[in-house]
């Protein structure tokens, strides 16, 4: 038996980033002095903005009246009659 070879894409290259083009250090945010962009990076393409966030769903009420409630004041006054 012949094993069979795939063909992988080739993988692209990381692009080299720089502090130059980080967000903080446009902004004159950044305080640090490295060789190498640091962990904090960000690209300044566009406004610094946090990413979007899922929107909370609220569940249909499967009940339509709850397992308790108090009495009403009519049957309060029934009660205590």
């Amino acid at each position: 038996m012949q094993a069979t070879q795939t063909k992988r894409a080739p993988k692209r290259a990381a692009k080299k980033v720089s502090c130059d083009e980080c967000y903080f250090r446009v902004n004159l945010l950044c305080a640090l002095e490295l060789p190498e962009p640091c962990a904090t990076f960000r690209p300044n393409e566009a406004q610094l903005k946090p990413p979007q966030q899922l929107r909370f769903v609220f569940r249909h009420e499967r009940r339509t009246r709850a397992a308790w409630a108090f009495p009403s004041a009519q049957e309060q006054a029934a009660l205590h009659a």
